[in-house]
C-alpha cells in the first residue's frame, strides 16, 4: 500500500476531528469548506514528518488546530456571539436541546479553552491534551477545571431563559 493510500484511510477514519475543530471555531459554511481542504493539505504536507510517537489521531487533532487558529488569525473570523434568548436552540419537542446548548457554552471558551473541553469530551486524558495543546499537564488540568465551571455556569444562566 502507497504512503497516499495509507494517508487517505487514516484520514478517512479520522475525519470527525477535522469536522469538529472547524465546527468550533468557524461559523460560516464557505469558511469550514475552505478550511477543510487546506487542514488536508496542510496534514498531507506535513504527513511525511509523521513519526508515529502519537496516535495518528493525536498528531491530526494538532494538525487540524494549528491550521484553524492561523485562518482565524489571518482572516480575523469571529464565533457565535453569546445568544439572545430568543436564539436558544430548542429541538422538536420545544425543549432545549442540551447538545447545542453545551456546543454554543464551548464556542464561548477562548481558543485554547475550547480545544481543551473537545479533547476532554473525546476522551483524551490530561496528558494527552497536554500534548496537543503544548501546555504541561497541570496546566492543562487547570484550565479544563476552570473551563467546566464556565461552562456549567453559562448553562445555568441559559437555563432560566426560555425563548
Amino acid at each position: 500500500m502507497s504512503q497516499e493510500q495509507v494517508f487517505v484511510q487514516l484520514v478517512q477514519r479520522n475525519a470527525g476531528i477535522i469536522h469538529k475543530v472547524i465546527q468550533l471555531y468557524v461559523d460560516d459554511p464557505e469558511d469550514r469548506r475552505d478550511l477543510h481542504q487546506e487542514v488536508l493539505l496542510q496534514a498531507w504536507k506535513s504527513y511525511e514528518a509523521f513519526k508515529g510517537d502519537s496516535a495518528f489521531s493525536t498528531w491530526l487533532y494538532r494538525v487540524t488546530l494549528n491550521t484553524v487558529l492561523t485562518f482565524r488569525r489571518r482572516n480575523r473570523v469571529m464565533t457565535t456571539e453569546l445568544p439572545d434568548k430568543w436564539d436558544l436552540p430548542t429541538g422538536a419537542s420545544g425543549h432545549s436541546d442540551q447538545s447545542e446548548w453545551l456546543l454554543l457554552a464551548i464556542k464561548q471558551l477562548n481558543e485554547i479553552d475550547r480545544v481543551i473541553v473537545t479533547l476532554h469530551l473525546d476522551g483524551y486524558d490530561n496528558e494527552e491534551i497536554a500534548g496537543i495543546t503544548g501546555l504541561n499537564k497541570n496546566t492543562a488540568t487547570v484550565r479544563l477545571h476552570r473551563a467546566k465551571q464556565v461552562i456549567i455556569q453559562k448553562l445555568k444562566t441559559w437555563q432560566g431563559v426560555s425563548p
